[in-house]
């Protein structure tokens, strides 16, 4: 079955041009001109990818991500006319995989759409440390061939992009990535300035699996280097 893209913006004319570009790579297109029909379409049919416009009527994209995030897990990349970085930062903020900044590429936003697909349906190897089923790491257990994380013996809800972060970090405990190989091995692409992209993430997931976020025991930020999951031997 084809993966289905829902995409959301008030400018039909932007809807039809994404869709054409996406039904010629193969994808089935579902279209929405604001946010609360774009709840409506998710409620009613299985999506798999949302693009999400910021500027629209009766509920804006920010609000209807926030709306999206409390049900699905699924990846959602903004589309905004503003690319000042503290836009960028507030849509991954509320629950957003990824941004793109209109004017946008057709050819860097069908390759974003792949990229994201690809790690969703399959969440593939991290290819980096341990093989192990299961990794245990103080409260927290990751089982790797379910990819779920646990936490006080809770699954945490993780969206995609999330997992591949825990995924990497769990596999090499104490080991300190710096945010452009965090990056390039998660997103699978260069990027220029990725530091905003992965520090809200990160925010993110230290939210879902700590129990004091602002003093994080296991996800952990090494000034001007990076982010590392502490070793934890036991926990009492």
């Amino acid at each position: 079955m084809n993966e289905c893209v829902l995409v959301v913006d008030d400018d039909r004319e932007i809807v039809k041009a994404i869709a054409i570009l996406l039904e010629g790579e193969g994808y089935r297109v579902l279209k929405a001109y604001d946010g609360m029909q774009a709840l409506e379409r998710l409620a009613e049919e299985s999506v798999q990818l949302v693009l999400m416009d910021v500027m629209m009527p009766k509920l804006d994209g920010l609000s209807a991500v926030m709306k999206i995030r409390e049900r699905k897990n699924i990846p959602i990349i903004v589309l905004s006319a503003k690319s000042e970085e503290t836009d960028k930062v507030l849509g991954l903020s509320m629950g957003a995989d990824d941004y793109v900044a209109k004017p946008y590429n057709p050819a860097e936003l069908a390759a974003r759409v792949k990229s994201h697909l690809r790690r969703y349906t399959s969440l593939g190897d991290i290819h980096a440390g341990t093989s192990a089923d299961e990794i245990v790491n103080g409260r927290l257990r990751y089982h790797t061939k379910e990819r779920i994380l646990y936490a006080d013996g809770e699954a945490v809800r993780l969206t995609a992009t999330e997992t591949k972060i825990v995924e990497l970090l769990m596999r090499n405990l104490g080991r300190i990535f710096p945010a452009e190989e965090i990056y390039s091995r998660v997103w699978e692409e260069e990027s220029f300035a990725p530091e905003n992209t992965v520090m809200v993430h990160i925010r993110r997931i230290r939210e879902k699996i700590e129990l004091n976020p602002k003093e994080p025991e296991y996800l952990k930020v090494v000034w001007g280097i990076g982010y590392k999951i502490e070793k934890v031997e036991k926990y009492h």
